[in-house]
């Protein structure tokens, strides 16, 4: 504590010149600050005024010590904030960005919004991947990894993509037993809403699956749409297991090309490193952290 006194005094004495105003504003004497300095001097084995009976100055060391003195108070004052914050209802709008995964994110949206009626949720479903900073999002929710220096992030659960088919399906059609099989086979396709392209499906050879002649494909842009498609039985889609867990428990749709489908992936949310965790967002971030469960 003694520490933190010396800078606190010295901090004063440095912004104001002065021993006087610093004693004024901590409420002693300017010789009882002079002390203070003085012992802080002593331990660190450094001048940090030049003093005459005129005039006082910072010395080169005092003029580097005092910016970092200004960052340990400044780190001392965002944890009181932080702990204040704790204490304080969730209230105000809170805007994010979630990426279109269909329907897994909406039963945690109500109960957010039922706990936390004073926060005003602004929601953003989009593919795109958003600039938090400079679009003033508060937060957002993205597949896979960032390297944005400027962001904080958590991870929510890693999830994997099926391939699946109805089984009413795979009796009429067959069932491919290798990716090279596919082309033969109706493709359902996630299109991306922002830049139009296809999502790539994880097995080996998909661009020149893709781009074959022979495929029969329908794209759209929407998971529900898809889901809804292969357990109607119109052809094969890769979907992600969050989305097919129950269809896939009650034998409505089955997995195919299990050794050949790989590649898992992250979910993530991540916030501003510039914002504080305001108790509103920190409400967010624990609610999904706490309800999603990513595991097939």
């Amino acid at each position: 504590m003694d520490n933190l006194a010396g800078i606190s005094a010295f901090v004063s004495a440095a912004e104001a010149l002065s021993f006087v105003e610093a004693g004024r504003l901590h409420g002693v004497s300017a010789s009882a600050v002079g002390k203070t300095i003085a012992r802080l001097e002593a331990r660190l084995g450094v001048r940090l005024f030049h003093r005459n009976t005129r005039s006082m100055k910072l010395t080169a060391e005092g003029a580097l010590f005092l910016q970092r003195c200004h960052r340990i108070l400044g780190e001392l004052d965002a944890a009181e904030q932080e702990l204040s914050d704790i204490r304080a209802a969730p209230k105000g709008k809170l805007r994010v960005s979630l990426p279109a995964i269909g329907t897994m994110l909406l039963p945690v949206l109500s109960e957010f919004i039922q706990r936390y009626p004073e926060v005003e949720l602004d929601i953003d479903f989009s593919d795109r991947k958003v600039d938090l900073i400079d679009e003033g999002f508060d937060a957002a929710v993205r597949i896979g990894e960032t390297d944005d220096t400027r962001l904080l992030s958590r991870q929510l659960g890693v999830f994997h993509r099926h391939l699946v088919a109805s089984p009413d399906y795979l009796e009429k059609v067959g069932r491919p037993e290798s990716a090279t099989e596919l082309p033969r086979h109706p493709c359902l396709l996630y299109r991306f809403p922002t830049t139009g392209k296809i999502e790539p499906w994880p097995v080996p050879g998909w661009e020149s699956i893709l781009s074959s002649r022979e495929l029969s494909t329908v794209s759209c842009n929407s998971i529900e749409t898809l889901t809804y498609l292969a357990l109607e039985g119109r052809g094969v889609a890769c979907l992600p297991d969050f989305e097919v867990k129950s269809a896939l428990a009650d034998n409505k749709l089955e997995r195919l090309l299990v050794t050949e489908v790989s590649t898992p992936r992250a979910m993530t949310i991540l916030w501003p490193t510039s914002k504080q965790l305001a108790p509103k967002l920190r409400a967010f971030i624990d609610l999904l952290t706490s309800r999603l469960s990513l595991n097939p």
